[in-house]
């Protein structure tokens, strides 16, 4: 690879100084810069790459993104195209954005796509809310404009200056690789999973490095994120309890991409159905009123539990085969028939054996084994030490 630009991106319409600016402190700083307008209104021909370019980029061409008079549609337009036109760049040492909050939804979606590692910063006027549906699971930072991203002054100049000295240093910058590192896998886990993990771990000690993901909603994204960045050699995926939540309506649920990049890449993945018993709320006052009667253990005052009915297990259930049966590449599901959880056992508040038995039941109807999907079936607690070798044994078998 020849220079690494750093790519500034905005809508050079109305924000061309703003952008300007940047490029100049970036080269000043000794990096490349790039100006690549992503305007859908009132183009200019100040950029270095034009909207033109850009939209062309887009599946049905320019005119799709340029030629709609529904604002809404050509941003969402040119997002598309912008995530395209990235993607087939390989020269990239830093991506900058800046604007407001439409820009900021338009080239963080194009940042999304990026592999992690990849220098990503968008200074934004929306940086200091909630900003989860613009970082997502990647490596994004987001930097606070102050001010509006609306003319230089003495804020904006130092503000949008800093994050350009920045973008220039890391696309200067690379992090080498460190000499003993060793191949790494993707674990999910859990509370009431982590002795299963720890289990893992010990196993893993000198041969694999474990990645732990505590499986919120986005620790399973962020893993399957690091997945297709290529940073894993196969993943350990223990804890599936965010699908719960997406089925039934819990506060960390995962998207209905999950397990999606173990199709997409045919990475090696061994996976248990870990705490699914459990549907995550936060404190007992948010439980929604549709769930009263239900049984409800109250982990903390920021988390309360809910057990999950045999229907919902079935449910539970379909969402992981449906997914599982549509990967090419080597994958085994291990079914802890002693128990999915540690309140899962008996005398525990979430044992339940009807529960469990119509999670296992569906899994063995659905799930279609063959050459490269196998489904075993152990008679123990997914917390029992003889659980986790299997698992890390299954594993080394199937990594290349």
């Amino acid at each position: 690879m020849g220079i690494r630009r750093v790519y500034v991106i905005g809508t050079c319409d109305t924000k061309q100084a703003e952008l300007a600016f940047a490029c100049d402190r970036i080269w000043a700083a000794g990096a490349a810069a790039v100006l690549v307008d992503v305007s859908t209104r009132g183009l200019s021909g100040a950029a270095d790459v034009s909207a033109a370019e850009i939209a062309a980029c887009h599946p049905d061409g320019a005119d799709a993104v340029l030629g709609s008079d529904d604002r809404g549609l050509a941003v969402t337009r040119m997002a598309e195209a912008l995530t395209h036109w990235l993607l087939s760049r390989d020269d990239i040492g830093a991506v900058l954005g800046l604007g407001g909050s439409g820009n900021t939804a338009l080239v963080t979606q194009a940042m999304r796509a990026l592999p992690v590692g990849v220098p990503k910063l968008m200074v934004s006027t929306v940086a200091s809310g909630q900003v989860a549906q613009y970082v997502g699971a990647t490596d994004l930072g987001m930097v606070h404009s102050v001010t509006d991203v609306a003319g230089l002054n003495a804020i904006s100049r130092r503000v949008i200056g800093n994050a350009a000295h920045a973008a220039a240093g890391m696309a200067q910058n690379t992090i080498p690789d460190a000499a003993g590192d060793l191949p790494g896998v993707g674990v999910t886990m859990f509370g009431v999973t982590t002795t299963c993990v720890d289990h893992l771990r010990k196993e893993l000690a000198g041969r694999l490095d474990p990645y732990v993901f505590h499986a919120t909603g986005t620790g399973g994204a962020s893993m399957e994120k690091l997945a297709e960045s290529g940073f894993v050699a196969g993943l350990l995926d223990v804890t599936a309890t965010e699908i719960a939540d997406h089925v039934v309506g819990g506060v960390m649920p995962c998207s209905s991409d999950r397990y999606g990049v173990v199709a997409r890449t045919g990475l090696p993945w061994v996976g248990s159905v870990g705490a699914v018993d459990m549907v995550n709320f936060a404190g007992r006052e948010t439980v929604p009123d549709r769930f009263a009667g239900r049984q409800l253990l109250v982990h903390n005052p920021q988390i309360t539990l809910m057990r999950t009915t045999p229907a919902e297990n079935v449910q539970i259930a379909r969402f992981l085969t449906e997914r599982l049966n549509r990967c090419d590449g080597p994958v085994t599901l291990f079914l802890p028939l002693g128990g999915v959880s540690a309140v899962d056992a008996p005398g525990m508040p979430f044992h339940d054996p009807a529960a469990d038995d119509a999670l296992f039941t569906t899994i063995r109807d659905t799930f279609k084994s063959g050459a490269n999907r196998r489904l075993i079936e152990l008679p123990q607690h997914i917390n029992d030490p003889a659980f986790a070798a299997a698992m890390a044994a299954e594993l080394f078998r199937i990594l290349p």
